[in-house]
């Protein structure tokens, strides 16, 4: 390998931590976006279903590929994307704040700041994740590199994951005494805090290689039919789509899962019998002995909560260790879609447990964590093997433009599936401010979390036949564009 190509593990992590500090809010919104507007900022499902849907269209879908063609077209003496991991820092750090402060509003007013800061928020993470992954692209022009460094970001992934989906929701308890408004303001401003010192390490610590030759100039039109003459592009499009898609819609679906069809009581004794409130109550022993009141939240469901995507970050975390090999050995596209759809057979048997079956349930998470873990780090690894076929094929290198797919799908499945979340709801008949939901309601949420979002995953799976990079080609095009790159010998 040509060491000017070669990451060091101080480059991995730096850049890694941007992707932790973006989860920490991307994992937010595709955990507790809906959760947030229904049950704590006590919108209807319809509003919210609107705030979120209009919103996301307009600050992600359409904004991106206009950051896109923005951020290629940036020339600055750090690179072109770097800079704008810095210049949105903070912003964005503030618009994480705005978003989940509950102001003192009548209902008009509400509703007119939801969607003022909620696409504020949806902007500025366009305008800071899409410089971010094309930068991943231009870090270096080595695919196994490339494969190291995916592996690194998504441990960072499921980390802030972890801190997320396992977390936040006691956290939130605690924080808040009770009052889950108050919890979210306060921790959603450490998180902000957090992003904007992480982004500006990633900012210090990396630096652009992969420069195109000095006669690129494409124009504006020429990159869109560029992507549109793009196979490879086009179904990683609607791949990623579709998986952001599910991922909202069975993350957005959890929370109400556990609160309102879960039985509490076998929840409870579950906890208990498998030790986890002698652990808590261990915890807190050991805090009060040092002086520290530690009171974790007596609440079974947000502890079986936490517990339940526990276990299947730590099953992803341990499918991404096995990632890179397979993918070395087999390729990514055929890696990626075996393992996808295996992963989809465990969300679909979600269907067939009752209320009681608390063990099925966190066996069938498990299992589908380490499936989908393997498929995690491919996912930006194939989209800059895209944006290297681009290269390849059309002699112009546009990787931003590229990398909007990622965002273009992000953005609109987490649109999508936070909509159909809340439309789902509403359909069955879902009233955040009952007690108690009806039967209807428990069945729509079983649904929709099983047979919905196991269905998307699994026509992901099958668009990834028609998606041509494979090995052969993958090796191909490395050593091809390597040799363009290379500088000329002199006589």
């Amino acid at each position: 390998m040509n060491d000017e190509q070669r990451l060091s593990v101080t480059e991995k992590i730096g850049y890694s931590l941007g992707d932790f500090a973006a989860n920490l809010v991307f994992q937010t919104l595709v955990t507790y976006i809906a959760f947030f507007y229904t049950d704590v900022y006590q919108l209807d499902n319809v509003t919210a279903s609107s705030v979120i849907f209009w919103c996301g269209i307009l600050g992600g879908v359409v904004f991106s590929p206009v950051m896109g063609m923005i951020a290629d077209r940036t020339h600055t003496r750090w690179g072109k994307y770097r800079p704008w991991v810095m210049w949105t820092a903070v912003p964005f750090g503030i618009a994480i704040f705005l978003c989940f402060t509950v102001p003192g509003f009548g209902d008009t007013g509400k509703v007119i700041y939801a969607f003022g800061t909620y696409l504020l928020l949806v902007s500025l993470y366009t305008a800071n994740n899409l410089p971010y992954a094309a930068l991943s692209g231009v870090l270096t022009g080595n695919m196994a590199e490339r494969n190291s460094l995916s592996a690194y970001r998504f441990a960072a992934v499921m980390i802030a994951q972890f801190i997320i989906q396992v977390l936040l929701l006691p956290l939130i308890l605690m924080a808040g005494d009770g009052d889950k408004a108050a919890g979210f303001e306060l921790l959603m401003s450490v998180f902000a805090v957090a992003g904007v010192i992480c982004f500006f390490i990633t900012f210090f610590t990396t630096r652009e290689r992969v420069v195109p030759q000095q006669e690129e100039h494409s124009k504006v039109m020429e990159d869109l039919g560029d992507l549109l003459r793009n196979r490879p592009w086009l179904v990683m499009l609607a791949v990623v789509v579709l998986i952001f898609v599910t991922l909202a819609l069975k993350g957005g679906m959890y929370i109400y899962y556990f609160n309102n069809y879960v039985s509490e009581p076998e929840l409870a004794s579950f906890l208990d019998r498998i030790g986890f409130d002698g652990f808590i109550s261990a915890l807190t022993g050991f805090f009060g002995e040092m002086g520290v009141t530690f009171e974790w939240p007596d609440d079974a469901a947000a502890s079986g909560f936490g517990l339940f995507n526990g276990g299947g970050i730590i099953l992803m975390i341990v499918g991404i260790a096995f990632s890179k090999s397979l993918a070395d050995r087999f390729g990514k596209r055929n890696v990626f879609g075996v393992f996808l759809a295996l992963s989809a057979l465990f969300v679909l048997a979600f269907y067939w447990f009752p209320p009681d079956a608390i063990g099925l349930m966190f066996t069938s998470q498990i299992l589908h964590g380490f499936f989908y873990g393997i498929t995690i780090p491919l996912l930006w690894a194939m989209i800059a093997d895209v944006a290297d076929y681009s290269e390849w094929k059309n002699h112009r290198r546009a990787t931003a433009i590229i990398f909007s797919a990622m965002l273009l799908g992000l953005k609109g499945g987490l649109t999508v599936g936070s909509t159909i979340t809340l439309q789902v709801l509403e359909a069955y008949g879902y009233d955040g401010t009952l007690a108690a939901q009806s039967a209807s309601a428990q069945y729509g949420i079983k649904m929709a979390m099983s047979v919905m979002s196991a269905g998307f995953f699994l026509l992901a799976a099958v668009l990834l036949f028609l998606y041509p990079i494979g090995k052969r080609m993958e090796t191909t095009i490395e050593a091809e564009l390597a040799a363009r790159h290379a500088p000329p010998v002199s006589p």
